[in-house]
C-alpha cells in the first residue's frame, strides 16, 4: 500500500544498460521482452574514446562502465551531454581499485600511486564524465548500499521537479576481488542510465515514483533475477522489463526496507 505522498514524475528520453550478458540496451531490451534468453557472460566494457589519451590509459573498469552507459542514454535521446545535470549512484564505487589500495597498504611499500589515489574517491566516475563530456552542469554523487539505484532515482526525479531541467541518472556497481568479495559478492560490474526530462518531446514514456510497503517485484526469469539481486544497479530491471515490452503498468523496486518504490510506467 502506498503512503500519502505526491508521486515524483519525469519523462524518459534515453536509456543505457551494460551488465553481464547484456552489452547494451538494444540487446537487453530483446532479452527483457523474452525474444532471446539471457546467457551470463563477463561484462563487456566499451573503450572510453571521449577521454584524452592520458586519462584513457588510467581509466578503470568503473570509469569505462559509467561513461559507456551514460553516453548510450545520451545518444539515444539525441542530447548534448555537456549541458546535462547528472546523478551518479553506486553502492561501493571501484572494487578493484579499493582492493589494490588495501593490498598496497598491507605490504612493506606503502607508497600509493597518484592514479590509485585519485581513482579511490566515490566521485571519480563523475570527475571523468566531466573531463570526457566537458560538462559544467551540477552533479550529485550518491551511495546507499543496495538501495543506491532507488536513492539515485529519487534524487534525479526531485531535481527534474524542482529545476525543470533534464537530469541524467547513472547507477553503477563494481565487483570486488577476494578477500573482500567474500563479504560483498557482486559477481561483475553493471550499470543503467536514464535520461529524465520534464518535457514529453522525444520521450519513450513517463514514469512516476511513490513510496510503498509492498514487496519488491522479482524477475520471472531465474538468470535475470540473479542479476537483479546481485548487482544493486540492476534493481531497475522490473521497470526496464515494462519499458522494453512497451507496456504500461507498475513495478515495485527495492529501496530501504520497509520502504520500497512503486514505479509507474506509461509509454508515450
Amino acid at each position: 500500500m502506498s503512503t500519502a505522498m505526491k508521486p515524483l514524475q519525469a519523462f524518459v528520453t534515453g536509456i543505457g544498460l551494460i551488465a553481464p550478458g547484456l552489452p547494451d540496451w538494444a540487446i537487453a531490451a530483446a532479452v527483457l521482452r523474452g525474444e532471446q534468453g539471457h546467457t551470463p557472460a563477463p561484462t563487456l566494457l566499451p573503450v572510453p574514446e571521449l577521454l584524452p589519451p592520458a586519462e584513457r590509459r588510467r581509466a578503470s573498469r568503473v570509469i569505462k562502465l559509467s561513461l559507456g552507459v551514460g553516453l548510450e542514454a545520451v545518444k539515444q535521446a539525441g542530447a548534448d551531454a555537456s549541458t546535462l545535470a547528472t546523478v551518479f549512484s553506486a553502492s561501493g564505487a571501484d572494487g578493484h581499485n579499493c582492493h589494490a589500495l588495501c593490498e598496497q597498504l598491507a605490504g612493506e611499500d606503502r607508497q600509493i600511486s597518484p592514479t590509485r589515489f585519485h581513482n579511490s574517491v566515490h566521485n571519480a566516475a563523475a570527475g571523468y564524465w566531466g573531463i570526457a563530456t566537458r560538462a559544467m552542469a551540477p552533479c550529485q554523487v550518491i551511495g546507499a548500499y543496495d538501495a543506491s539505484f532507488g536513492a539515485g532515482l529519487l534524487d534525479a526525479l526531485a531535481q527534474v521537479a524542482v529545476d525543470g531541467q533534464p537530469v541524467l541518472l547513472i547507477a553503477y556497481d563494481s565487483e570486488y576481488p577476494e578477500p573482500l568479495r567474500a563479504k560483498r559478492d557482486t559477481p561483475d560490474c553493471g550499470a543503467v542510465a536514464l535520461l529524465l526530462s520534464p518535457d514529453a518531446e522525444g520521450a519513450l514514456g513517463v514514469l512516476t515514483v511513490a513510496p510503498t510497503t509492498e514487496a519488491a517485484e522479482p524477475m520471472p526469469d531465474a538468470s535475470l533475477e540473479a542479476l537483479r539481486t546481485s548487482i544493486p544497479a540492476m534493481r531497475a530491471l522490473p521497470l526496464l522489463r515494462r519499458v522494453a515490452a512497451g507496456q504500461g503498468g507498475e513495478a515495485v523496486l527495492d529501496y530501504l526496507a520497509p520502504m520500497q518504490l512503486q514505479v509507474g510506467w506509461q509509454p508515450c
